[in-house]
């Protein structure tokens, strides 16, 4: 009985473990200026905007929001179609000044916070995520209608 408790015990901390890495979405190694230009720059090649998620893998809310807009085919689509998005970290030890000037103090909000860039990488919106969630999770509709808001079309439509 023991032996088997053991081994049991053995697996759930695997599965806890390989659970654990494969829900970091935010690159804490990366220079999140850097990573900003580069995604301003693609985002102007490609006639679209940025959205940066803001927050980290230690906001359960950054995480849940990220799984939701991988999963979701049609919020795939639309992000895919419209905007470069990326995962900004936001470092809760050392100073995150620089970055949250030019985020326009995004994290006022709390996190994750979006904010939405045009293809010269002034920021054009913060979106509170909190007005896109629902229960535990996050509103399709919602999150919709907020992206179809910010879109290049929508911003700046050609007459």
């Amino acid at each position: 009985m023991k032996k088997s408790f053991l081994v049991f015990i053995a697996i759930m901390a695997t599965v806890l473990a390989t659970n654990a890495q494969a829900t970091k979405v935010y690159d804490e190694t990366i220079d999140p200026m850097r990573q900003i230009d580069k995604a301003v720059a693609e985002a102007q090649a490609s006639n679209r905007y940025v959205i940066c998620q803001v927050g980290g893998n230690w906001c359960p809310w950054c995480l849940r929001l990220a799984d939701f807009v991988q999963k979701d085919s049609v919020i795939n689509a639309t992000i895919e179609q419209n905007f470069v998005y990326i995962h900004v970290n936001y470092p809760r030890k050392g100073a995150a000044k620089e970055l949250m000037s030019r985020l326009n103090n995004a994290g006022r909000f709390g996190y994750p916070a979006l904010v939405v860039m045009d293809e010269k990488g002034n920021v054009i919106h913060i979106q509170d995520s909190s007005f896109l969630e629902e229960g535990k999770g996050y509103n399709k509709e919602k999150v919709l209608r907020f992206l179809k808001g910010w879109t290049p079309a929508a911003v700046c439509p050609k007459e």
